[in-house]
C-alpha cells in the first residue's frame, strides 16, 4: 500500500500553538464579550449587582438560549429557520385552543401541539431538500405562513388576538409545575428554563463534538455534496435538524402557555433574528460548517445582559435593537477575522 510522503514543512504535520487553538474555538469570542459586557454593567449600573438581577438575566437569557441552541446546530449544518420565533406561538396557541374548543384535558392540547410543532419542522426540512430552494425562502414562507395562520385561528375562536384562559382546565396544574416552575434559592428567583437551556446546551454540546451525528452535521454544513459522497445522510440530517427547532419551539411555547395561562397570537415576531444573533455573536459563520452551541448560549447570555442592562443603566431601551444589528456585525467581523488568523497560524 502506498502513502502520501510528508516534508518538515507540510502543513497537515505542523504543530499549532496554544494560543492558535484556542483563537481557533468559535466561543472564544463570545465569552470575551460576555466577559466585557458585565464589566461595563457592573460598572455603570447599581441595580445590575443586585442579587435578584441574576436570577433576572438567567430567565431572559435562558429564553434565548433555549432557541439558540437549536438554530445553532442548525446554522452549522448550513440552514436558517426563519419560522422559530413565530413556531413557538403556533406551537402554545394549538396546546390551548385545541384543549379549550374541545374540552379535553390539556395534556392532550399538548401532545397535539407537540406533533403539530414536529410537522412544521419536517416539512421545513423536507421542502428544503425537494425543492432545493434556500432555506432563507422556505422559511420565510413558513414564517408568514404560521403568522397569519396564529392571527386568524385565535380571532376565529376567541373573537380577540388573545387565547382564553386555561389556568381552571384540567391538567394545568401538573403541566404547570413541569413547563414553569420556580424555585426560590436565598434572593434568587431559579425558573425551570434554566434547567432547560443547561441541558440543551450540554446535549448539543456533547452530540456536536462527540458523536457521529455531530460529525455529520459539520459535514453538511461544510460541502453537502463531498459529505453526500464519503456516506453523509445529508437529508435525514437538515430534516432532523429542523425537526429538532420545532421541538424546542414547542418547549418554549409550552413554558409561555403555563406561566401565564394565555397567550397573545402575535408574540415571537422577530425573535428568530435574536436567535440568530445569538448563534453568530457565539461563533456560527453564517455559511455553515462551523459553530459551537456554548458560543451560542454565550449570546444568549449577552442579549439577557444587555437587555437587562440598558434598563438598570438608564438609558434609552429604544437603542436597544441598534446596539443588536452592531454586535451581529461585529461579532461577523470578529469571528472571520479570529478563524483567519488562527488559520495561518
Amino acid at each position: 500500500m502506498s502513502s502520501t510522503p510528508t516534508t518538515a514543512g507540510d502543513d497537515r504535520v505542523k504543530a499549532r500553538s496554544p494560543l492558535a487553538g484556542l483563537l481557533s474555538t468559535p466561543e472564544v469570542g463570545a465569552l470575551i464579550g460576555a466577559f466585557a459586557v458585565l464589566v461595563l454593567f457592573l460598572a455603570v449600573a447599581p441595580a445590575f449587582r443586585s442579587v435578584g438581577a441574576i436570577g433576572t438575566i438567567g430567565y431572559l437569557a435562558s429564553t434565548i438560549g433555549m432557541m439558540a441552541v437549536p438554530v445553532a446546530l442548525l446554522m452549522i449544518g448550513g440552514e436558517f429557520d426563519l419560522s422559530a420565533g413565530v413556531a413557538m406561538t403556533t406551537s402554545a396557541l394549538v396546546a390551548s385552543m385545541f384543549a379549550w374548543q374541545f374540552s379535553t384535558n390539556l395534556w392532550i392540547g399538548v401532545i397535539v401541539s407537540l406533533i403539530v410543532a414536529l410537522l412544521v419542522g419536517f416539512l421545513n426540512g423536507w421542502l428544503l431538500v425537494r425543492t432545493k430552494l434556500p432555506s432563507f425562502l422556505v422559511t420565510l414562507g413558513t414564517f408568514f405562513i404560521l403568522q397569519g395562520f396564529n392571527l386568524a385561528m385565535t380571532k376565529k375562536i376567541t373573537g380577540g388576538v388573545t387565547s382564553p384562559r386555561i389556568a381552571d382546565m384540567d391538567g394545568f396544574d401538573v403541566a404547570q409545575k413541569l413547563f414553569a416552575a420556580s424555585w426560590k434559592l436565598g434572593g434568587i428567583t431559579i425558573w425551570v428554563t434554566i434547567i432547560f437551556w443547561v441541558l440543551l446546551t450540554a446535549l448539543g454540546a456533547v452530540v456536536l463534538a462527540k458523536t457521529q451525528l455531530g460529525n455529520w452535521i459539520l459535514a453538511s454544513g461544510g460541502d453537502q455534496n463531498a459529505a453526500r459522497a464519503v456516506g453523509v445522510p445529508v437529508t435525514k440530517v437538515k430534516i432532523g435538524l429542523f425537526m429538532f427547532v420545532g421541538f424546542c419551539a414547542w418547549l418554549l411555547g409550552m413554558h409561555t402557555l403555563f406561566r401565564f395561562g394565555s397567550v397573545q397570537s402575535n408574540i415571537g415576531v422577530g425573535d428568530e433574528f435574536i436567535f440568530i444573533i445569538a448563534a453568530v455573536v457565539g461563533g456560527c459563520l453564517l455559511t455553515g460548517g462551523y459553530g459551537s452551541v456554548i458560543g451560542a448560549s454565550l449570546g444568549a447570555l449577552i442579549y439577557g445582559m444587555t437587555n437587562l442592562g440598558i434598563t438598570y443603566a438608564g438609558w434609552d431601551p429604544d437603542w436597544l435593537k441598534t446596539f443588536l444589528g452592531i454586535m451581529l456585525v461585529l461579532a461577523t467581523l470578529v469571528n472571520t477575522y479570529i478563524r483567519r488568523q488562527a488559520e495561518k497560524r
